[in-house]
């Protein structure tokens, strides 16, 4: 991310938000919205159901999850928008995989009061700042961009909270379910 003097940054900052929703049938619902620095939304898209088969699981082994949040769900989200983020940022570590597909500095957002150990990045060491209640981890891929990261990210916070986009996108996900449910 290139520093300028700030402001024209300011106005085109857009924040990509991806998550993955799991239903009690195995199926994984994806949704990905974007928005402006103000928190309101420029794009939503969420998926069709995926359901993995069993030959999926038995060949994919411990890559499943990955393969299916990061390739298959989130690569197709990110490229179907129109625009495309400055920052990405995602819910589920599986969605990681995404990064390997979009140039945006990716962050996985979790409660600063989430207690869970912390996960395997491939022996690399991810940087991480807490902010308001949030937790914030950079993918290790993006290291040699991390203070622009983090003086970017510092900035969108203040006026919204980074995990209050996921609870939308699930809502939307929920929403679409029933409207398909009913048609």
């Amino acid at each position: 991310m290139p520093r300028d003097n700030g402001s024209t940054r300011k106005k085109t900052l857009s924040l990509g938000f991806l998550t993955v929703v799991e239903d009690g049938a195995n199926a994984l619902f994806g949704g990905y919205l974007l928005l402006n620095r103000l928190g309101r939304p420029l794009e939503f898209h969420c998926t069709a159901p995926i359901i993995p088969n069993r030959a999926q699981e038995i060949l994919y082994g411990p890559t499943l999850r990955p393969f299916l949040f990061g390739e298959q769900i989130g690569k197709t989200l990110v490229e179907r928008a129109k625009k495309k983020p400055s920052l990405l940022c995602i819910d589920r570590q599986e969605c990681f995989a995404v990064r390997e597909h979009t140039p945006a500095p990716t962050v996985l957002v979790q409660s600063a009061m989430d207690d869970r150990p912390e996960e395997d990045f491939a022996g690399s060491e991810p940087s991480q700042r807490t902010v308001g209640v949030n937790r914030l981890v950079l993918s290790p891929e993006d290291a040699s961009v991390e203070e622009d990261v983090w003086t970017e990210l510092f900035e969108a916070v203040e006026d919204f909270d980074l995990a209050e986009p996921f609870f939308r996108i699930r809502d939307a996900i929920e929403e679409a379910r029933r409207g398909r449910r009913a048609a």
